[in-house]
């Protein structure tokens, strides 16, 4: 039985690159076999199929058998994803792992004064880039929010306010007990209404009938500006795109008069 394409799409989602979702899938169809076997049958390059299938059963989704030549043995498709999940849980952990001892290490520091070194020679102007995603967007907001000094200023629709309260409400809590001013304009609508309850215990929120049309942006310090260029009712949230950009210029002379202006009319 051949396997359909919703099935290697499926299959492309979880991680699996062309090589090795042919391979696996006709691996299944057989129970076991060799390579050279599973190369004609996937029509897979014979140079590739090797180490595609090392990578399988690495992933936990086939068994090698130890045999002249090598051999593999399928696994249940529901057994195979179950060991394909604890694998990435040990992996990711054990990364984690690394990654925490990497921070906590003198090494972090070099990195650091390496970083600041170097941007003593970047030109203002520089200081911008384009996030793709919203991941991406509520990353670097992340950032933000834990850096702020002195204020935040966010504009949002109905949409975006449900995301800051999932993503970022401890953070702007966290920021508003340090001193932090943190000003939220959002929609006047029922469906945030909780939302909207939940940030006024630490933030100054305002709504208005209009905030759905006038976009999502977030300024922090006078300093960093976040800006979204796409409608997130209209795109997915893994095609949605906004820019940051470190310019004074912009979050005091052009976005955040705009948001004062706005803000001293609700």
């Amino acid at each position: 039985m051949v396997a359909t394409q919703k099935v290697f799409d499926a299959l492309k989602q979880i991680g699996l690159n062309l090589y090795e979702r042919k391979l696996w899938v006709a691996l299944l169809s057989r129970g076991t076999s060799s390579a050279g076997e599973l190369s004609s049958l996937a029509k897979v390059p014979h140079s590739r199929t090797y180490d595609v299938l090392e990578s399988l059963a690495e992933k936990g989704f086939v068994i090698v058998q130890n045999t002249k030549p090598l051999k593999y043995v399928a696994i249940a498709p529901s057994e195979a994803l179950e060991r394909a999940k604890k694998k990435i849980h040990t992996d990711a952990d054990e990364m984690v792992g690394r990654i925490t001892e990497f921070q906590d290490s003198p090494l972090t520091k070099e990195l650091t004064k390496i970083f600041k070194d170097g941007m003593d020679l970047v030109e203002p102007g520089e200081m911008l880039g384009s996030l793709k995603g919203r991941h991406s967007m509520h990353t670097q907001l992340e950032t933000l929010f834990k850096g702020a000094k002195s204020d935040i200023s966010i504009l949002t629709t109905a949409d975006g306010m449900k995301e800051l309260h999932s993503n970022h409400a401890d953070l702007l809590k966290k920021a508003s007990s340090k001193g932090v001013k943190v000003r939220i304009i959002a929609p006047s609508s029922k469906e945030v209404s909780e939302q909207v309850a939940h940030f006024k215990g630490f933030a100054t929120v305002k709504q208005s009938d209009k905030t759905g049309t006038m976009g999502r942006f977030a300024i922090v310090d006078g300093n960093h500006v976040v800006f979204a260029l796409t409608d997130d009712k209209k795109v997915h949230p893994t095609q949605d795109l906004s820019f940051w950009s470190q310019s004074t210029h912009v979050a005091k002379e052009v976005l955040g008069p705009m948001f004062d202006a706005y803000w001293n009319t609700l």
